[in-house]
């Protein structure tokens, strides 16, 4: 069983930045994919960042140029960062992993972007 923890959620104003982190019971390197996703009240939810096991990002275009994902391999952690938070960025956010036979997520962390 692999556990994930998240954090670094929180209230922030539109534009700001938060930097969330996922840290993972195993070595990161075992996945073939990590990734983040989020869910709004409401909707289904959807994938913000993938990193695959070589490097290679994928975005989509809501958030390209504004979120970053990246991993620390010492840590066990794989970070997605924030910038230029909008309003519609409101959502909890969700760390996976997959290591090719199974899925495994975090318990979500809630991102609220507001004035």
């Amino acid at each position: 069983q692999v556990q994930l923890v998240e954090s670094g959620g929180g209230l922030v104003q539109p534009g700001g930045s938060l930097r969330l982190s996922c840290t993972v019971s195993r070595n990161i390197f075992n996945f073939n994919t990590m990734g983040w996703h989020r869910q709004a009240s409401g909707k289904e939810r959807e994938l913000v960042a993938l990193i695959s096991s070589l490097g290679f990002r994928n975005y989509p275009d809501s958030v390209k140029g504004r979120f970053t994902i990246s991993r620390d391999a010492a840590k066990n952690t794989v970070y997605l960062q924030m910038n230029s938070l909008k309003p519609e960025d409101t959502a909890v956010y969700y760390c996976n992993v997959d290591d090719g036979m199974s899925n495994y997520w975090g318990q979500g962390t809630q991102v609220t972007v507001s004035s």
